[in-house]
């Protein structure tokens, strides 16, 4: 098997943006708001789910500093993690829990280059099995680092409350109800939430959204 339709330029959003529009007139309008949709593609591989583990939970100033730390001490890649260990970890800045999460993605194995044909649902296992990936790193990763068309992360909380407003909905839906309502955006869900965040920034830029 292989991936379904990739997300590899600015014509391929743009394509996927006006069938969007022409389905649903909410979604329309709120391009008209939104404008031109970013690519949002980033490179592949460890280094990027890494990345990734580093920014849970923490500030991305944080996030940036600690990534600096490592990248000046050459430990992005799976075999200079191991060699770094705990000690070498902790000292760029990391926690107990993502020193974990770092040795067991170093360790993992995973064959980055066979992702890139991987179906989806292949994608997102082979991720998930990891500890500490969860199911939204591992589709945020299918769709900006892979180009996934069709892969939503309807656990992100931006996402949720773009949805709130742009179907003006009473609060935000949970992450079921969202995935739900994706479904029918397909085969261009990346492309909706590309959509969504943005529209997310442009609101909260001119509403004060949280």
């Amino acid at each position: 098997m292989t991936p379904g339709r990739l997300i590899e330029t600015d014509a391929d959003v743009a394509e996927g943006a006006a069938w969007l529009a022409a389905r649903d007139p909410a979604l329309a309008h709120a391009l008209e708001q939104a404008g031109p949709l970013p690519l949002r593609r980033r490179p592949d591989g460890f280094a990027a789910l890494f990345n990734a583990i580093i920014g849970q939970q923490v500030s991305t100033a944080s996030a940036g500093a600690i990534w600096a730390r490592l990248d000046q001490g050459g430990m992005t890649s799976p075999a200079s993690v191991i060699a770094a260990g705990e000690d070498g970890l902790r000292a760029a800045g990391l926690s107990r829990q993502k020193i974990a999460y770092a040795l067991a993605l170093a360790e993992a194995g995973i064959d980055y280059d066979a992702l890139r044909t991987a179906p989806d649902a292949d994608v997102i296992a082979t991720l998930t099995a990891v500890k500490g990936i969860g199911v939204w790193t591992a589709e945020i990763y299918a769709m900006f680092a892979l180009g996934r068309a069709d892969v939503f992360a309807p656990g992100d909380l931006a996402l949720q409350e773009a949805a709130r407003l742009i179907f003006e909905l009473p609060e935000r839906p949970r992450e079921r109800a969202l995935r739900t309502m994706a479904e029918d955006w397909s085969p261009w869900r990346a492309v909706a939430a590309r959509l969504f965040f943005t529209y997310y920034r442009v609101a909260k830029g001119r509403e004060g959204v949280t």
